[in-house]
């Protein structure tokens, strides 16, 4: 019955957030090319700073810290392993996704590793379908809605998971509520294993990207409008399915892409 009713919301949500969102979709799409291809809106960029500034501190004392030291205590082999791992784990939304966009390519690539890395890989823990030569192609349902062509909205600093926009939030809240693994421990009383989970993603996704954020703080005179550009940059590239050189900052709510 739980794992009935989950499902039904998930898909209740899913309907409800693209509905709502297509409504704004002519007002907010990005332009396609120029010097506005990057353009931000961020009309609450007071809060947006104040809570930019929140997660700042806990990265800072909290999360940048963990990652030091998960970097120093665990060999590279073994945190390849959990990065792989925590990847095949979202193989399920990256399938859904592809499907939802009508990349039936994509969908049958995410389906592939997953049922290689499942079955010949121990579950993930090695990534034999990168070996193999099928590629990798993570998709989440803000990406899905801009294929639908529902546009960004405002700029969004949303408390712990950092950098996104109305569009993203509302596709991170249905990929949430749509993940089976999530489903899966709600409806037997696991919700341990998923928090677990998500402590876990968040510090592998810091481990990724410990230099470059360093880099990015030191040499901005405006880190807040630095990130605020990267992430619409990465995600305009993640998009359109292109490799953007800009260094990609964490979404600490799930494994980054390979």
């Amino acid at each position: 019955m739980k794992l009935a009713s989950l499902s039904r919301s998930f898909l209740r949500s899913a309907a409800v957030a693209a509905f709502a969102l297509s409504v704004t979709a002519c007002a907010t799409r990005p332009a396609d090319s120029g010097a506005d291809a990057y353009a931000v809106s961020d009309p609450l960029e007071g809060v947006n700073r104040v809570v930019f500034g929140f997660n700042d501190v806990v990265d800072t004392v909290a999360l940048r810290p963990a990652a030091e030291v998960y970097v120093t205590i665990v060999p590279d082999p073994v945190r390849d392993s959990i990065h792989s791992f925590i990847d095949n784990l979202m193989s399920p939304i990256y399938i859904a996704n592809n499907l939802l966009q009508g990349d039936f390519e994509g969908a049958g690539h995410a389906t592939g590793r997953f049922l290689t890395n499942t079955v010949l890989g121990a579950g993930g823990i090695a990534d034999v379908a990168t070996a193999a030569g099928i590629p990798n192609k993570p998709e989440d349902f803000g990406q899905t809605l801009a294929v639908w062509g529902v546009g960004s909205g405002p700029y969004l600093v949303l408390p712990l998971l950092g950098p996104s926009n109305l569009r993203d939030t509302v596709g991170y809240g249905v990929d949430t509520v749509g993940d089976p693994i999530r489903i899966w421990a709600y409806a037997n009383d696991h919700k341990t294993l998923s928090y677990v989970r998500t402590g876990v993603s968040a510090v592998d996704a810091r481990s990724q990207v410990l230099q470059s954020v360093d880099d990015l703080r030191r040499n901005s005179l405006d880190f807040y409008a630095t990130v605020r550009s990267l992430y619409q940059q990465r995600r305009q590239a993640d998009i359109a399915n292109k490799p953007t050189g800009a260094p990609e900052f964490p979404d600490f709510s799930a494994p980054p892409a390979k």
